[in-house]
């Protein structure tokens, strides 16, 4: 079981840029993907997790601007995120769900690892 975060960047803020997580080894039509952030010096937060069934959640803090979409015949998961904010400044991780409660780390058994997304002007 393996997933790769791809996709971050530099960017300036009030920019965009598109994640990708891309799965290998396993099934990803069977399984719930999230994705998480985690900036210097602080604990890895929840952003979004979008279900088997294409049901999307957002993090209050990146509702409306970020959008989580899957394309299980290539097996990626993807988060498009827009109108980015330097506090949104971290590195990127995709999990892969197996239990308990949705935006916690704890409910999630493989992760990527990790793509940088740094905003500055």
């Amino acid at each position: 079981v393996q997933l790769q975060a791809s996709g971050g960047g530099l960017v300036q803020p009030g920019g965009s840029l598109r994640l990708s997580c891309t799965a290998s080894g396993f099934d990803l039509d069977d399984y719930t993907i999230g994705w998480f952030r985690q900036a210097p010096g602080k604990e890895r937060e929840w952003v979004s997790w979008i279900s088997t069934g294409g049901n999307t959640y957002y993090a209050p803090s990146v509702k409306g601007r970020f959008t989580i979409s899957r394309d299980n015949a290539k097996n990626k998961v993807y988060l498009q995120v827009d109108n980015l904010k330097p506090e949104d400044t971290a590195v990127y991780y995709c999990g892969r769900y197996y239990s308990g409660r949705y935006i916690s780390t704890q409910s999630y058994n493989y992760w990527g690892q990790g793509t940088l997304v740094t905003v500055s002007s």
